[in-house]
């Protein structure tokens, strides 16, 4: 025993000495000797019991001698069975250390590391993937944006404020636009330039002017009075799914060397240009008012739009950004709203700010 000691002791102390220079030799070593001082105190704690138990059983029933024989008869049995559970435990440090040599010289680009399998108890071999430079120039994410919608008439494709529009300024509306997007970089590695491509849910919502409501009689949508009760808030909203192809321009590009290769440094904060188009597909419309009574203080209302809106949308979009926020403005070329509407104004344009990110 004090043989097997002495070897593993001499074994950990030159692990410990290599890993002074290593760190995730020096970690796993921690887990390996953690695993055997575990191993021992345990099996320590049930030796004592049964020498307790002993103490018991043999006060004055037996002789001195019988009782030390006893005590030497656990004391083996215990320790054999910590030979072989330390056994076991340097059997499987070996073979995870083969094994992550193996894989260090076979998969370069990840890391390896030992730990306790939490189900079996043992020791084993865990990896995980260290990202290159040129992991970071691709990337699949998640991102919200708020939208301010307008229409715009033909003639004036950039009149925010126009007086004669049907619905409120767009400071008065507000919409919601969420994309997942994979982008890749285009180009060599030191490229500045990235394309995107997305899928993305938008809807726009419209308020009308001068306390009007929408409307729709089967053939055409319209603005009228509302004659129901004192009207709390009124407005029409259209949903998309969109695929946005954009390209994104690196500013202030910063580089990094990696094994003598040269590439963009994409996990540093960045000014950039984007542009781009879009095109969508409309899944729903529908007319919300909301208005009290003398009788009942909130009724809410939801009517299906029948007539009057394209089912699809096509546009560009034009932008900067500074990290993961950026402000931009898209613009539709097709109408929103089709000859079925009683609009003066039908084609949409948005300011937006793209705030919230995450990647996957």
């Amino acid at each position: 025993m004090k043989t097997k000691i002495a070897l593993f002791s001499a074994l950990i102390l030159s692990m410990q000495a290599f890993s002074q220079s290593n760190k995730n030799i020096h970690s796993e070593m921690d887990v390996y000797t953690k695993k055997i001082d575990s191993i021992i105190l345990s099996e320590k704690m049930k030796m004592n019991i049964e020498l307790d138990q002993l103490d018991k059983d043999f006060n004055g029933k037996s002789s001195a001698e019988e009782k030390q024989k006893r005590k030497a008869e656990i004391a083996e049995r215990y320790q054999n069975i910590l030979n072989e559970k330390i056994e076991n435990e340097k059997g499987s440090l070996e073979d995870s250390t083969k094994e992550m040599v193996r894989n260090i010289i076979l998969n370069p680009d990840k890391r390896y590391s030992l730990g306790i399998d939490p189900q079996s108890g043992l020791l084993g071999i865990f990896n995980k993937r260290v990202k290159l430079p040129k992991d970071y120039l691709h990337s699949v994410r998640l991102t919200a944006s708020f939208v301010s919608p307008s229409l715009t008439s033909e003639d004036k494709p950039f009149g925010f404020y126009n007086k004669d529009s049907d619905v409120k300024r767009a400071s008065n509306n507000l919409s919601a636009y969420a994309t997942l997007r994979y982008e890749n970089q285009l180009g060599k590695f030191t490229s500045p330039v990235f394309y995107r491509l997305g899928l993305g849910l938008r809807t726009d919502y419209f308020t009308p002017e001068n306390n009007k409501v929408f409307a729709q009689d089967g053939k055409n949508l319209f603005l009228q009075d509302f004659a129901k009760g004192q009207l709390k808030k009124t407005l029409i909203y259209n949903t998309y799914i969109t695929i946005p192809l954009e390209l994104r321009w690196v500013l202030n590009p910063k580089y990094v060397d990696y094994e003598g290769v040269k590439y963009l440094d994409n996990r540093k904060t960045q000014f950039y240009l984007i542009g781009g188009f879009y095109s969508g597909i409309r899944t729903r419309s529908a007319i919300y008012n909301k208005y009290s009574t003398d009788y009942t203080k909130k009724i809410v209302e939801r009517e299906r739009v029948m007539v009057g809106v394209n089912n699809f949308i096509a546009g560009a979009k034009i932008g900067v950004g500074y990290g993961g926020v950026a402000l931009f403005i898209q613009k539709d070329f097709t109408p929103t709203f089709n000859n079925d509407a009683l609009l003066n104004n039908k084609y949409g344009i948005q300011i937006g700010l793209e705030l919230v990110s995450v990647n996957f």
